[in-house]
């Protein structure tokens, strides 16, 4: 009887061991081929969070190179980028030295790039329907804020 409870145990642990392990997964790279520009992002995210996946492989269809880094500290995240809590979304992408909060359309993203603005980044609140990575229609149109360097909210820095 004690042996099987030993096993029973020893079981228990070895496959918590396991499952842990794998949570921890901290990187995947979503392939690369000749779509790709050059430009790299890293999507820092809950590696179960089907929409981070889906948004991640939206960034890769239109030629960037990604890392999905998956965080179990995604609060901390947000506070460490300087996102305020109004424009908070699910995962923060990075992309040379510029934050993006969200399921942010790539038109928003590579007018960030051209206009190279003084400021952190840029937010899509939430997790509209019908944005990349969002199932569902779009109902209505996208306000895309933009974080100044201090980490406030400096307005509309687009509509989409």
């Amino acid at each position: 009887m004690k042996n099987n409870s030993t096993n029973l145990i020893l079981t228990i642990v070895i496959a918590t061991v396991l499952f842990t392990l794998s949570s921890l997964a901290e990187h995947k790279i979503i392939d690369t081929d000749s779509n790709s520009y050059g430009k790299t992002v890293t999507v820092l995210m809950s590696q179960y969070c089907g929409c981070c996946h889906a948004h991640g492989y939206y960034l890769h269809e239109n030629g960037y190179n990604v890392e999905l880094v998956y965080r179990t500290d995604m609060e901390r995240i947000k506070t460490e980028y300087g996102i305020p809590q109004h424009l908070v979304s699910c995962h923060t992408t990075i992309i040379n030295e510029y934050v993006i909060e969200g399921h942010m359309p790539i038109e928003a993203i590579e007018k960030l790039l051209e206009e190279k603005p003084d400021i952190r980044g840029i937010a899509l609140p939430g997790m509209p329907s019908g944005s990349p990575g969002m199932p569902g229609p779009k109902s209505e149109p996208f306000p895309i804020h933009s974080i100044t360097l201090d980490g406030k909210d400096d307005g509309l820095f687009m509509e989409l």
